[in-house]
């Protein structure tokens, strides 16, 4: 089974770490709307549309030992990788993803092989943006040798054909164009499709459900 050392705080309390994070300006969206979108939530992951908070401007505020999350240099696409087929996201600016899970038990196995045992499990993988939000509430999650790809998310070429590389949750080594500098920082990544990785497993979810309230229906 998967192992999170941080559990999920509150949605009424998540809605404050995303204020406190600026997530609301760069969301376009007041304090005020985040914190309806949080009001009468269960136990579930606030998440902020990618459309408006694009995974490029929020993995610069990951924290890991102090230091601030990066995208990969070969990676300046980031935010065209949205949900690939068979992975639901409600629309509007904000929704929930409920019972998430690291992935642990998968970790060695590629992302081809963990996809179909993923739905066969009645469950959904998450998109990059959901993994971010995660590790912006709980940084624990993230762990040398624990860490975890998130392969709802996929890049689809004019052509049709998805894009061979997959989107991963990992810690620096400080090496090669990382640079010295960014050892042990949150780092957004991909590996290819079909490739094994000891230290990635596949986080995934349960469900996930649209906010109640006029926050659904804001264009």
């Amino acid at each position: 089974m998967s192992l999170v050392l941080d559990a999920l705080p509150t949605p009424t309390a998540q809605a404050e770490r995303l204020v406190a994070l600026g997530v609301h300006d760069v969301a376009g969206l007041s304090p005020t709307e985040l914190r309806d979108a949080a009001a009468g939530a269960g136990d579930a992951l606030l998440v902020v549309s990618p459309e408006l908070a694009p995974v490029s401007a929020l993995a610069p505020l990951l924290r890991y030992r102090g230091r601030p999350g990066f995208v990969v240099p070969d990676m300046t696409d980031v935010d065209d990788f949205g949900p690939r087929d068979g992975v639901p996201v409600p629309d509007g600016p904000a929704y929930l993803v409920e019972d998430l899970q690291r992935g642990d038990d998968m970790a060695n196995w590629s992302p081809d092989e963990a996809l179909p045992a993923i739905t066969a499990a009645g469950r959904t993988p998450l998109t990059l943006a959901e993994g971010v939000h995660w590790l912006l509430q709980c940084p624990g999650v993230l762990e040398r040798n624990r860490c975890f790809m998130t392969i709802g998310s996929r890049l689809r070429r004019p052509s049709g054909a998805l894009d061979a590389r997959t989107p991963a949750l990992w810690i620096s080594n400080g090496t090669g164009r990382d640079g010295r500098e960014r050892r042990d920082a949150p780092k957004v990544g991909w590996c290819w499709a079909g490739n094994r990785h000891t230290w990635l497993g596949f986080a995934s979810a349960r469900r996930r459900v649209p906010v109640a309230g006029p926050l659904t229906s804001r264009n």
